[in-house]
């Protein structure tokens, strides 16, 4: 009786884990077709960088280009200020197409980058799990081609953060603006 009640926790234990694991790819991933300019319409984190910057935010164009090797140059440009910021990311590309790992020079931070739904001409919704020293936090970007995007996209964007555990409080859609657009990548 006891083995079997420690077998039945331990099995409970590992679907929990992997539970957390069970974040999901676009089935068939296209990354050529991921390629392009997009702009930030979503965002939700539960990290402590966005809880003290999320009031200063506004929606940022981002430009995904696949390198010669299959990784993606990934180009942010958004407003800081009254100046306009450029962030590169190189996302190394895993065995399983449309997840992608990155690791932050400047903060020593893994990323786990899931891109969970795309339908290539609209909207793409990318998931990422972030590890550091600290702890743990976790990401979700909801891309679009255009400035704005349909109120089924972004209640698709607001459930799945929550699926992820993220609040309400947590959840951003990105204030529109002009500023930083024409100087995309």
């Amino acid at each position: 009786m006891h083995a079997t009640l420690l077998s039945i926790l331990g099995l409970a234990l590992l679907g929990a884990l992997r539970a957390q694991d069970g974040v999901p790819v676009q089935t068939d991933f296209q990354q050529d077709k991921l390629t392009g300019r997009w702009y930030s319409i979503g965002l939700a984190s539960n990290s402590n960088w966005f809880k003290e910057k999320k009031h200063l935010m506004k929606m940022c164009t981002t430009v995904i280009s696949a390198t010669a090797d299959g990784n993606l140059e990934v180009t942010s440009t958004y407003p800081k200020g009254d100046q306009c910021e450029k962030r590169n990311s190189l996302y190394t590309k895993t065995e399983e197409p449309g997840r992608f790992s990155y690791t932050s020079p400047r903060w020593g931070s893994k990323h786990d980058i899931r891109v969970v739904e795309t339908n290539y001409e609209e909207y793409a919704l990318v998931a990422t799990q972030i590890s550091k020293s600290t702890g743990s936090s976790t990401m979700v970007l909801l891309y679009s081609r255009t400035k704005e995007l349909s109120p089924e996209r972004l209640e698709r964007f607001t459930q799945f953060s929550r699926e992820q555990g993220l609040t309400d409080e947590e959840i951003l859609i990105l204030p529109r603006t002009d500023k930083c657009m024409a100087d995309a990548a």
